[in-house]
């Protein structure tokens, strides 16, 4: 498989920051990507940019790649401040605990999507057929962790919290970049308070998770029909 490199830190720590303005002023995003990507219309997610040309009916295997995840910045800074005891405070090895959960359960979510639903056979080799998903977690914030196991330290919250999928596709072949996609999605109680846990914030994740895998297996073949399309109205 050809290399693929990992998102540097500073690259994420800029995209955030570049997604919080353009969101914040309302500005309109860029037409093209530094790669030649087309900003498509109309879609599901907040933003997609996809390569013209480029077609993803060829592929019947997905090489996932592992998930990278980073915390909003200061959450842990803002969530010690609001601690009422130490006991409550938020320690490094208790969000090195969290993220882990939340990439293992971005991998069991989009391996159930994609190759139990959609029949796309998760491999580890590249090959003219297989497809890289290189995804992120960018911007966690959990509004009420769970770093205890006594339920006198839960929260009662509105909303688990909030983060954003910054996932890439790739040819695993070439190397090429196919697309890129950044949406942002907050979990969503229907306005119901509810006793946050482990268990409520993790079903929570997944569910948000779980929206993109599907959107991602839905979309694995109409991709390049709209690539196509936008390409042909720019002629």
């Amino acid at each position: 498989m050809r290399s693929i490199r990992p998102i540097p830190s500073i690259f994420a720590l800029l995209f955030a920051l570049v997604l919080g303005s353009v969101a914040a002023a309302a500005e309109p995003l860029p037409e093209t990507s530094p790669e030649g990507m087309v900003l498509m219309k109309d879609t599901k997610l907040r933003i997609v940019y996809a390569m013209p040309g480029a077609t993803l009916d060829q592929y019947t295997k997905v090489i996932l790649l592992d998930c990278y995840v980073a915390f909003r910045k200061d959450w842990q800074k803002d969530k010690n401040r609001e601690a009422i005891s130490l006991s409550q405070q938020v320690k490094t090895s208790d969000m090195e605990k969290i993220k882990k959960k939340v990439a293992d359960g971005f991998r069991e979510v989009f391996t159930e999507e994609l190759q139990t639903k959609g029949g796309y056979a998760i491999v580890d080799q590249s090959g003219e057929d297989v497809l890289i998903v290189r995804p992120a977690i960018m911007n966690l914030d959990i509004t009420a962790p769970d770093i205890q196991s006594s339920s006198m330290t839960r929260g009662v919250v509105a909303s688990a919290g909030q983060m954003t999928l910054f996932m890439e596709l790739y040819d695993s072949s070439t190397g090429d970049i196919i697309a890129r996609v950044i949406d942002p999605q907050a979990a969503d109680r229907g306005g119901f308070a509810m006793m946050a846990s482990s268990v409520t914030n993790t079903a929570e994740a997944k569910r948000i998770i779980r929206k993109w895998a599907e959107t991602l297996r839905s979309h694995l073949g109409e991709l390049d029909k709209a690539v196509t399309a936008e390409d042909s109205g720019q002629n």
